[in-house]
């Protein structure tokens, strides 16, 4: 027996303004989430782009090409009711932040560790108030607590949204400080999406690429600029 699968059955998706923001049409009808919360985001940028997704399906609905509806889901039915833990969850990648593991051999790597990422550091000290301290090896170290503290405090300011597309960025890059990185426009989101692949790209340039990992890495890296555009697309007022 087959398994059953939505299918498009609108004319048109169009945007609406809603009490909560805006919303989007099929036809007549609201989306909603799956958990049932009307579909409503906070700017009419993320509603048309939304709506565009929407647009976009063809026969059967294909939730993986609708990056923006699934982050305006996720937000709406899990950061919001949650917003204190997964504020939590993510400040705590600030104690095990990718940047501070550092290589202790070979020095090829150890210097391009340095090159990329101790820069990223010193940005995270002048612009957030937090100094973060590298440490050689893998075994885990804690970070300055009053380091820690300035930086929850700023991903808690975050509102749901934001905070979902910033779930992403840290999630994915494995840092708190390229997280930051990306929202501040510090650098390109692909050139901090490289910083973060550095002993990725140094394995592969030593015993080759394996296709799998590959893509893999490359699937992340969409997630990734997609994670970015969700998040200008809260910032698009």
């Amino acid at each position: 027996m087959s398994e059953w699968k939505a299918k498009r059955f609108w004319s048109e998706a169009h945007v609406t303004e809603t009490a909560g923001g805006f919303g989007i049409l099929l036809d007549t009808r609201p989306v909603k989430t799956p958990a049932k919360a009307t579909l409503a985001v906070p700017t009419r940028a993320m509603a048309d782009a939304i709506a565009a997704e929407w647009d976009a399906q063809e026969g059967e609905i294909k939730p993986l090409t609708m990056p923006v509806t699934r982050a305006a889901n996720a937000a709406i039915d899990k950061v919001t009711p949650q917003h204190a833990e997964v504020a939590d969850m993510v400040a705590a990648y600030g104690d095990a932040d990718l940047l501070c593991y550092r290589a202790d051999a070979p020095e090829g790597l150890i210097a391009r560790q340095q090159e990329a990422w101790d820069p990223l550091l010193d940005w995270a000290e002048e612009a957030l108030g937090a100094r973060l301290q590298p440490v050689e090896g893998v075994m885990h170290r804690p970070q300055d607590p009053r380091a820690l503290d300035r930086l929850s405090r700023q991903v808690h300011a975050m509102d749901a949204f934001t905070l979902t597309a910033f779930h992403d960025l840290v999630g994915l890059s494995g840092s708190l400080v390229i997280g930051f990185a990306v929202l501040h426009g510090h650098q390109t989101p692909e050139a901090l999406w490289s910083v973060s692949r550095i002993d990725e790209t140094w394995q592969e340039e030593f015993w080759g690429v394996d296709e799998e990992a590959r893509q893999m890495a490359l699937a992340k890296r969409a997630q990734f600029l997609d994670a970015k555009r969700f998040h200008d697309l809260v910032r698009d007022r």
